[in-house]
C-alpha cells in the first residue's frame, strides 16, 4: 500500500529552448520598439486576463481550466496542472508584423511556470523564461524580434512534470499592432440552464448547474438572497432549518457583470431523526481492518466472516469512473458473493452487531482526483449515493497519489453535510504524508478535525523515519510506532483520532511487520508510559483510539493471531 515516486525537476534553463519548446509564465507581454513602448504600440494577445474562460488559449490534455482565484487583477486566470507526461502546455497564436520588436510578459503563481514564444522567424525562432514555485504573483518577461515574413507566433506557457499546478494572468504581447484585433472586452454571461438539486439533508441541499461559456463565477441565491459564491458548477448550500422547503436559483458572472437568474428549483431539508440514525457508534477504543473485495492470495472472505474484534470495516476499495472525483463500487465475484444483494445484507448484519462498515477509496492502485469544485462535489454526491445503496456508514481516505488538501476537505465536508453527523471518517496515510503538518494529507486531516474518527497511520513498506524527538527510527520496532505517533498528537490531532496501522502478518506488507506483542507494547507505551523502548513520550495519552491492520484476511491466513491479540489488548483499554 506504498509507492515511492521521484519527481526531477529542470537543473537549468538549457531546457528551455529548441525543440522542447518550453511554455513558461501566467502573463505574456510584448512590447514593440527597443525597450520603451511606442505609441501606437497595443497588446496583440487576446483574452489576456482570462476573463472569457480559455477562450483563444488551448491548452494540452485538457490540463488548463480558468478560476476565479487566485487572479492577479480582473475576475479571471488560467490554471493549469502538469500529469504524467504532460507538462500542462497551454498556448495562443498571435498576430504580429514582420521586422518588428515585442515585448511578451505574463504574471505567474504556483508551481513551476514557463513563458515563451516560438515561430519569431529570428535566431532560434525560439525564447522563453521560467521561474521555479512561487506562492505569489511574479512577472516573467522575455523580447523576441521576428523575423522578415514572420506574420504570426505562437506565445505558450507551462508547468514541468509532476510538480503543482501553476497560475497565468495579465498576459501581454506588447508591441505593434499585428492586425489580429485587440482583447475584447467580456460580454456579460448568459444564464445557466440545468440547476438540480442533490438529496438533501437535515441542514444543508446539494446542487449543480450546467457551465456558462464566458463565465468566470457563479452566484447562488436562497430564496432571493445571495448564499454562496463559487468557480465551479456544483456547491452544497448548508446551515438549513430541517423539514423546510427553499428555493436556488444561480447566476453566472465575468467582468462584464452578472447574468439574469437561473430558474428555480425547490427543495425540502430532510426530516430530524435522519441522516444515519441507524449507524452505531465507534467504540472509545476501536480496532480497524480493511476488508478485500479481491483475491490476492490471502483467505477469502465474505463480510459475515470477518473476525468479531474489528470494531471499523473498511471495504476495500471504491473504483474510480471517467468523471473526476467520482467513485462507484463492483462487487468482486472472487470474494464468493453470489448477489449483490447478500453483501449488502451481510453489511446490514455487521452494523445491527455495532459494527462500521465503511468504503476505502485509493490503495496502491486507486486513483481519484479531487483538485477542483466539480470533482469535489462529484466525489461527496456518488460516495453518499454509495452509503445508501449499500448501508455504508462512512468512508476511508487511503488515497496514496496526489492529495490536494483545498478539495479533498471541501468534498469531505459536503460528504458529512449529506451523510450527517454519525458519518465515520478514517485515513490511512503513509508515514512520510504524516511527519509534518506542511503535508497535504496532515492538512486535510487537520482541516477535518471536527468530523474525523481516526488516523491510522501505516507504519510499514517505509524504511526509517523520524519521530518527535527529532531521531531517526528502524520501522518493524516499538519506538517506530510511537515516536511517530507522537507526531500526529503533537502536531494537533486528538489522541482519541490516532491509530496504529500494522500489517497482519508477514505477508500482509513488503515490510513493516511487527509481532502483535510489539503492537501491544506501543499502545501501552503511548496510553500508559510502559511497555516503551528507547523512546518514552512526556506524557500519556489514555484516549488513543487504538490499532489498525491490512488485512482481516491475511489475519484469517494467519490464523487470526493479530486480532485474538491486539483487538482484546485494545478493547481492554480503560
Amino acid at each position: 500500500m506504498h509507492v515511492d515516486r521521484t519527481t526531477t525537476r529542470p537543473a537549468a534553463r538549457r531546457w528551455l529552448g529548441g525543440a522542447l519548446a518550453l511554455a513558461v509564465g501566467s502573463g505574456i507581454a510584448l512590447v514593440g520598439g527597443t525597450g520603451t513602448a511606442l505609441a501606437a504600440d497595443v497588446n496583440n494577445a487576446r483574452n489576456a486576463g482570462f476573463e472569457n474562460g480559455l477562450a483563444n488559449w488551448a491548452c494540452s490534455a485538457g490540463s488548463g481550466t480558468a478560476v476565479a482565484t487566485p487572479a492577479h487583477s480582473g475576475a479571471g486566470a488560467l490554471k493549469a496542472l502538469p500529469a504524467g507526461l504532460d507538462n500542462a502546455k497551454c498556448v495562443q497564436t498571435v498576430t504580429v508584423k514582420p521586422n518588428s520588436t515585442y515585448t511578451l510578459s505574463a504574471w505567474v503563481q504556483g508551481g513551476y511556470a514557463y513563458l515563451g514564444a516560438s515561430g519569431t522567424g529570428t535566431g532560434t525562432g525560439t525564447v522563453s523564461t521560467w521561474t521555479p514555485d512561487s506562492p505569489s504573483w511574479k512577472q516573467l518577461t522575455t523580447t523576441f524580434t521576428t523575423g522578415t515574413s514572420t506574420t504570426s507566433v505562437e506565445i505558450y506557457t507551462h508547468g514541468w512534470y509532476g510538480t503543482a499546478a501553476y497560475f497565468v494572468d495579465d498576459v501581454s504581447v506588447y508591441g505593434p499592432d499585428g492586425g489580429g484585433g485587440q482583447d475584447p472586452d467580456p460580454v456579460v454571461p448568459g444564464t445557466p440552464a440545468g440547476l438540480a438539486a442533490g438529496t438533501p439533508t437535515t441542514s444543508a441541499v446539494p446542487l449543480s448547474w450546467g457551465a456558462v461559456s464566458g463565465a468566470t463565477g457563479y452566484k447562488v441565491y436562497r430564496d432571493g438572497a445571495l448564499a454562496a459564491t463559487v468557480s465551479g458548477t456544483s456547491t452544497t448550500v448548508t446551515g438549513l432549518a430541517a423539514d423546510t422547503a427553499y428555493s436556488f436559483q444561480v447566476a453566472a458572472t465575468n467582468a462584464a457583470g452578472e447574468s439574469a437568474k437561473s430558474a428555480a428549483v425547490n427543495a425540502r431539508t430532510a426530516k430530524t431523526g435522519g441522516g444515519g440514525g441507524d449507524n452505531p457508534a465507534v467504540p472509545k477504543h476501536a480496532v480497524t481492518g480493511y476488508w478485500q473485495n479481491f483475491d490476492n492470495g490471502a483467505a477469502k472472505q465474505k463480510l459475515r466472516d470477518v473476525q468479531a474484534a474489528y470494531d471499523i470495516i473498511a471495504v476495500s476499495f471504491a473504483d474510480s469512473t471517467t468523471t473526476p472525483g467520482q467513485i462507484t463500487f463492483n462487487l468482486d465475484p472472487a470474494v464468493g458473493y453470489t448477489s449483490v444483494a447478500d453483501f449488502k445484507a451481510d453489511v446490514a448484519a455487521k452494523k445491527a452487531a455495532g459494527k462500521s462498515v465503511i468504503i476505502s477509496v485509493g490503495g496502491e492502485k486507486g486513483n481519484v482526483t479531487i483538485n477542483s469544485d466539480a470533482s469535489a462535489t462529484a466525489f461527496a454526491n456518488s460516495a453518499y449515493a454509495l452509503f445508501q445503496e449499500y448501508g455504508f456508514n462512512g468512508i476511508d481516505i487511503d488515497l496514496e497519489h496526489g492529495i490536494n488538501s483545498t478539495y479533498l476537505t471541501k468534498a469531505l465536508r459536503q460528504l458529512s453535510a449529506l451523510a450527517g453527523p454519525k458519518m465515520v471518517l478514517t485515513m490511512a496515510p503513509q508515514t512520510i504524508d504524516m511527519q509534518s503538518t506542511g503535508t497535504e494529507y496532515f492538512k486535510t486531516a487537520l482541516a477535518v478535525k471536527d468530523i474525523l474518527t481516526v488516523v491510522n497511520t501505516q507504519y510499514y513498506n517505509s524504511g526509517s523515519m523520524l519521530g518527535c524527538d527529532g531521531k531517526v527510527y528502524s520501522q518493524g520496532s516499538v519506538d517506530f510506532l510511537t515516536a511517530l505517533a507522537c507526531i500526529q498528537i503533537q502536531g494537533g490531532l486528538d489522541p482519541s483520532q490516532v491509530g496504529l496501522g500494522v500489517p497482519a502478518s508477514t505477508r500482509g506488507a513488503g515490510s513493516g511487520y511487527v509481532a502483535p506483542a510489539v503492537v501491544n507494547s506501543a499502545i501501552d507505551c503511548l496510553t500508559k508510559l510502559t511497555g516503551c523502548g528507547t523512546f518514552k513520550p512526556a506524557q500519556a495519552w489514555p484516549t488513543l483510539r487504538g490499532a489498525m491492520t491490512w488485512s482481516t484476511n491475511w489475519d484469517a491466513t494467519a490464523g487470526n493471531a493479530w486480532s485474538n491479540a491486539v483487538g482484546a489488548h485494545v478493547h481492554a483499554l480503560p
